[in-house]
This record gives C-alpha cells, structure tokens and sequence, in this order.
C-alpha cells in the first residue's frame, strides 16, 4: 500500500490547529516517513527489545497506535513468538484506517484495535506497552500519572519503550537542532511554507520535554532500569523495565 503524499499544508489549505481527522489519517504514513528521523529504524529496534523480553502469549500493547504501521510491523518481525498485538487509539479515523492494512496485510486475527482513552487504560499484566510519538500530545499534568498507570499494568519484567521528539534545555543548541530537524524535512520535499505552517499548527498541541524529563518520569513511577537506545538531535527512544 503506497501511502497518499502529505500535502495539507501547501499553499492551497487553509491553516488549521492539528488534529488527528480524516485528512491528516490520509496522508499519516506519508508524513511519519518524512517527518519522523529514522522513524523505521526506531520500529525495527524497538522489535529487537521485544524479541529478547518477552515471553510466550504476552501482549504488546501500541498506545496511540495511529494507522498501525508499527504493531503490523512487529506482528510480522516477532510471528514466531505467539504474542497477542493490540492496538489502542482515541481516533475512530486511524483505527478504521488500521483495520483496514489489518486485512490487507492478512493481520486481522493477530493484531487487534480498540478505541479507548489512553490516561483510563486498564490492561494488567501486559508484557509491553509502546509510547511512540504519543506522550507529547498528552497535556503535561497528566503525563505522571499515565506512566505510573503503564507501571502498574505491567506484569514484572515488562518494558515499555517510548519514543518522543524533544526539546534541550540550552536554548542556542534547541534552536541549533530545530534547524537541522527542519532541513531534514527539506531534503525530504517539505516546502518552507509548509514547515512553518506545520509547525503553527502543532504549537501548544504538541508539546515536548527533554529527554531528561521524560527519563525522570519513568524512573519516579518505578522503572529500573532506564536507558536511552536512540538519539538524533531533537528525537530520542528510550527504554525502561518494570523490575521483576
């Protein structure tokens, strides 16, 4: 399935507040493969973590799982292990969307969706939960409690790996590696108009920590240990253990 080309933001459409509704589900594959560095990559590591701690018949559990692109990718990375693969958004738009690759991909009896809030979730004994460019949509207050939530629903020795875009707290090397990330998007066919317009569009909808904060946060609900597996620039994936 080749993926529409991300166009919302070219000099025909009207600026907006970002939200995830049927024209941004149109185009998301396109726009995480040229927005995301090495957004693939993070998914193939990501199920390198969870070959070596899981267990037979764990659940891997995608929060804010979007159109699906990652769980459908370890479904077929991690097949041999029996694992179950559930998918959890709030976007009636992405799940249709994931449903449908689901089928298309043949994936329909092993990766399952749902739609439910994500700061209610209620999954205990999960083996992995997966945080992917999620936590940053999530208002600031309710981040703690999220996590310690994901903490409680892990069953001993489970691993949540998160994934966010990040700030720096020096301001010269943020604006330094926000100009980097932003000709990143250049070389991959994002206009400038584009870019800008994008970025007006996220402010005060998404809203990024630094890698420290969100490295405090897992270790204050009780992760040990706690360890980054990825960086560039203003992105970093981190994974951390639930102690058995």
């Amino acid at each position: 399935m080749v993926p529409p080309k991300d166009s919302l933001y070219n000099i025909e459409n009207i600026p907006e507040d970002f939200d995830f509704n049927e024209n941004v589900v149109e185009v998301f594959d396109d726009m995480l493969d040229r927005s995301v560095p090495f957004y693939h990559e993070v998914i193939q590591s990501t199920a390198k973590i969870l070959d070596l701690y899981l267990q037979t018949k764990d659940s891997i559990c995608d929060l804010g799982c979007a159109t699906g692109t990652p769980l459908l990718e370890f479904a077929r990375i991690l097949k041999n292990k029996d694992l179950q693969f559930i998918g959890i958004d709030s976007s009636p738009a992405m799940l249709e969307k994931a449903r449908l690759k689901s089928e298309f991909y043949s994936k329909k009896q092993s990766v399952k969706f749902y739609l439910e809030d994500i700061t209610k979730l209620n999954r205990a004994g999960t083996g992995a939960f997966i945080l992917n460019y999620t936590l940053q949509f999530i208002r600031p207050i309710l981040r703690q409690p999220l996590i310690e939530r994901l903490y409680e629903n892990l069953r001993p020795g489970g691993v949540l790996i998160l994934s966010e875009k990040t700030i720096l707290p020096d301001k010269r090397l943020n604006r330094s590696f926000i100009e980097i990330y932003h000709n990143h998007k250049r070389d991959r066919g994002y206009s400038e108009l584009e870019i800008a317009k994008k970025r007006e569009a996220l402010e005060n909808i998404l809203i990024p920590f630094s890698t420290s904060e969100n490295i405090r946060l897992l270790i204050d609900s009780g992760f040990e240990p706690v360890e980054s597996f990825f960086q560039w620039f203003n992105f970093s994936s981190i994974m951390a253990l639930k102690p058995d």
